[in-house]
C-alpha cells in the first residue's frame, strides 16, 4: 500500500514548566507536506480528553503511517521521577486498536536512546536525529523508492541503529515554523512563549549534556534575513513572545549580535527569552539584547565552585558569571539562575559555596536541581559506571542520577530547608 497520508502525534500530555508548541514536529510535518504528502498534526498536550481527541484524528484522517514525537523521556527530577515515556506507550497501544498503519518514532528524546525507546514502545521503526530531510527519505523508502537501511538515523526492531543520524548542513533548506500551525488555544495563553531556533549544534561538551548527541558539535546557523521575515509573519498573526531555544544564544557571539541588530532594524516590537552561556556575555551584548526585546534569560552557571565547574567541563569562572549577571541586570533583563548540585567532585563545602554565590548575584529567580540525570555517552555516565553507581549494561533509559554517595542523605534535606527560607528566590 502506498504511503501518502501521515498523522503526526505528540504523546507528551504534560506541560512541565510551561505549555510548549511542538515546533520540531511541525517543521518535519511541513517538510513532508512540501514533498507532496498529505499531513495532519494531532497535538495532545493540554487536551482535556487527549485520547478522545486522538481517536477523532485517527478515525477521521485514516493515516497510512503515524509519526510519533518523543520530546522528553522524564522530568529530570530525582525526587519526582516522572517517566513520561509511559504516555507514549499508551498512545502506541491506543492507535493500534484503530489502525494497522506503521508507527514511526522520532524526536529529541528518542534520539538519545533510539534502540531502547523503540523496544520500550514496541513501535515499528524509529528515526534518530534531525528529521526534516530524513523523514521524507524514509517515506520514499516505504514507498519503494530507496533502501530502508540507507535512510539516515533509521532504527529497526532487533537491528538497532542502522545508519548515523542526519545532520542538516544548511538550515535554510529546512522549513521555518509557520504561524498558522500554532494552536490558537496555546497562542492565546498568557504563559505561552513560541519556541524558536536559529541555530543547531553545541561544541561545548559539558560533562552531563545530551545536546551533542541530539544536534551534534558543529554549530549551523540560519540566515537572519529569513529569520526576520518569518518573525514578521508571526508578529502579524498576533504572536509576539518567543523563547529562543538555541542551546546557547550568545555563541557564536557575532551571530548573537547580528541577530539583535537585525531585530532592531526590522522594527519588530517582540519580547523574547533565551539561554545564555556566562562566558562572552558582557554589558555591551546585554544592552543590545535588551534593545532587541530580550526580557529575561536562563543563566545556567550550574555551580559557584571553580573545582566543580572544572569537573562539569564548564569554560567559565564564577567571576565571569558575576560579570554576565551584573551586565544583564543593568540592561533590565531578568535572570533565572540554574544550579546543578551533587555531581562529580561535589562536597558539602562546594554546595554551600555555590548557594552563597548564587544568592550574592541577587537574581530574580533560581532553579536548583539535586543530582545529575545520567545520559549515555557523557563523561558523567562514564564516571558513574567507574564508581559503580550504575550497572555497565544499563541503557539509562529509566532515570538514573549521579549524586555523590556521601551527599545522598544530607543534600536533598538541606536544599529543601534552604529553599523554604527563600521562597521569593527559589523556583518550586
Amino acid at each position: 500500500m502506498a504511503i501518502n497520508r501521515i498523522l503526526f502525534v505528540t504523546a507528551n500530555c504534560s506541560e512541565l514548566n510551561m505549555p510548549v508548541h511542538a515546533a520540531g514536529m511541525y517543521q518535519v510535518a511541513e517538510a513532508a507536506s512540501q514533498a507532496g504528502y498529505e499531513v495532519r498534526v494531532a497535538d495532545t498536550m493540554g487536551r482535556d480528553d487527549p485520547f478522545g481527541f486522538l481517536q477523532e484524528e485517527v478515525m477521521g484522517f485514516r493515516p497510512d503511517c503515524i509519526g510519533l514525537s518523543v520530546r522528553n523521556i522524564d522530568d529530570q527530577d530525582i525526587q519526582a521521577r516522572q517517566f513520561l515515556l509511559d504516555q507514549s506507550l499508551e498512545v502506541v497501544r491506543f492507535v493500534r486498536t484503530m489502525t494497522a498503519a506503521p508507527v514511526i518514532v522520532g524526536g529529541a528524546g528518542f534520539s538519545i536512546f533510539p534502540q531502547s525507546v523503540l523496544e520500550y514502545l514496541q513501535a515499528d521503526m524509529g528515526l534518530a536525529g534531525e528529521g526534516e530531510q530524513a523523514f521524507v527519505r524514509l517515506l520514499e523508502a516505504l514507498n519503494g523508492e530507496e533502501r530502508l537501511d540507507e535512510v539516515p538515523g533509521i532504527c529497526l526492531p532487533g537491528r538497532g541503529l542502522l545508519s548515523p543520524p542526519s545532520r542538516v548542513r544548511e538550515l535554510d533548506g529546512c522549513p521555518l515554523p509557520r504561524p498558522e500551525r500554532v494552536r490558537p488555544d496555546l497562542a492565546s495563553r498568557s504563559d505561552f512563549w513560541m519556541p524558536y531556533q536559529t541555530r543547531r549544534g553545541c561544541p561545548l561538551d559539558c560533562s552531563y549534556c545530551s545536546t551533542g548527541t541530539i544536534e551534534g558539535r558543529q554549530v549551523r546557523k540560519r540566515s537572519l534575513h529569513q529569520v526576520a521575515e518569518n518573525l514578521k509573519a508571526f508578529y502579524a498573526s498576533g504572536i509576539r513572545r518567543f523563547f529562543m531555544v538555541d542551546n546557547t544564544f550568545n555563541l557564536p557571539r557575532g551571530y548573537a549580535e547580528t541577530f539583535c541588530q537585525t531585530i532592531i532594524a526590522s522594527g519588530l516590537d517582540i519580547s523574547w527569552r533565551c539561554i545564555v552561556y556566562p562566558k562572552h556575555c558582557d554589558r555591551s551584548l546585554a544592552r543590545l539584547m535588551a534593545e532587541a526585546g530580550c526580557s529575561d534569560v536562563a543563566l545556567g552557571f550550574e555551580s559557584g565552585s571553580p573545582e566543580v565547574l572544572r569537573a562539569l567541563n564548564k569554560r567559565f569562572s564564577p567571576d565571569e558569571v558575576r560579570r554576565a549577571s551584573d551586565g544583564l541586570a543593568e540592561a533590565g533583563i531578568k535572570r533565572v539562575g540554574f544550579l546543578l548540585l551533587g555531581g562529580p567532585g561535589e562536597t558539602e563545602a562546594t554546595v554551600r559555596e555555590s548557594l552563597g554565590f548564587a544568592e550574592s548575584l541577587e537574581l530574580e529567580a533560581l532553579k536548583i536541581t539535586v543530582g545529575i540525570r545520567i545520559y549515555p555517552g557523557t563523561a558523567v555516565a562514564r564516571r558513574a559506571r567507574e564508581k559503580g553507581l550504575v550497572d555497565p549494561g544499563d541503557s539509562l533509559l529509566q532515570p538514573s542520577f549521579y549524586l555523590e554517595p556521601e551527599l545522598a542523605e544530607w543534600l536533598p534535606e538541606f536544599i529543601e530547608t534552604w529553599s523554604a527560607e527563600r521562597p521569593n528566590l527559589v523556583l518550586p
